[in-house]
């Protein structure tokens, strides 16, 4: 389902890339359709651009959104991802597409796509795990998915691809919850948003928990190039700490 676009007029036609670990998804944000190509373990930025000639031949965008898997500072791919190929630091994007280039953590811009307000965490489950808190409209990527959790392990091998294919669904929801309860205990959210490509796979959601999806990274995109989101009612959005900007608390509803 594509969301209302907040993008002013001036902004212009923006292509929205989700790289993840399986596929890169992209869309257009006046467009309902969403396509893919397949990723992989092996992939850098080179072979994806090839994938996505093709597939972008003909059509007209003006800017460019990208949710990187990995390490990002103030627009830049600081750290090789974990279940990509190699290539992505220093990689010149706005070379490659020839328009302007916004970079930021995949999982900062579906959580920004989820967001209606006051302290939100957002834990993105797909191939890894992202996360990003949100507070007063103020963004803190969190990197926790290569933390430690317990047995030695981190908390990607518990709620990662690899976790859900090897132990089955109820038992990876069971961490996932847990995991959840963890940093919500830990850092006092109003609300928990779980998205990702495996959000769906959570059957039951505990109070203060809500469903995003891979679906919100498109909003997330466009809001990228408009931070002033007042005409959305969640306020101003900052990506830069400190916060530039605050905007009024807000209570969790669905998303």
């Amino acid at each position: 389902m594509r969301m209302s676009s907040n993008a002013p007029a001036k902004v212009g036609r923006i292509l929205v890339l989700d790289i993840g670990g399986g596929h890169v998804k992209f869309a257009f944000s006046d467009s309902e359709r969403e396509r893919e190509v397949r990723s992989g373990p092996k992939m850098d930025p080179g072979e994806m651009m090839r994938k996505l000639a093709p597939c972008l031949q003909g059509e007209r965008f003006d800017r460019v959104s990208i949710g990187y898997p990995g390490l990002v500072v103030r627009g830049r791919i600081v750290a090789e991802p974990h279940n990509l190929g190699k290539g992505w630091m220093g990689f010149d994007f706005e070379r490659e597409f020839r328009r302007p280039v916004k970079v930021v953590n995949d999982a900062v811009m579906q959580a920004l796509g989820c967001y209606h307000g006051g302290r939100m965490l957002y834990l993105g489950l797909g191939t890894g795990l992202g996360a990003a808190l949100i507070i007063d409209g103020a963004i803190e990527p969190m990197e926790i998915a290569h933390l430690p959790y317990k047995k030695g392990k981190t908390y990607e091998d518990y709620v990662g691809r690899a976790a859900l294919d090897r132990d089955g669904r109820k038992k990876w929801q069971k961490e996932v919850l847990a995991v959840s309860k963890l940093l919500s205990d830990a850092l006092e959210p109003d609300y928990v948003v779980l998205g990702g490509g495996n959000a769906a796979k959570v059957k039951q959601l505990p109070p203060h928990t809500e469903r995003g999806g891979n679906q919100y990274a498109v909003r997330g995109g466009e809001r990228l190039w408009n931070p002033d989101l007042t005409s959305a009612g969640v306020g101003p959005v900052a990506l830069a700490r400190p916060p530039l900007a605050h905007g009024e608390p807000g209570r969790g509803r669905a998303v």
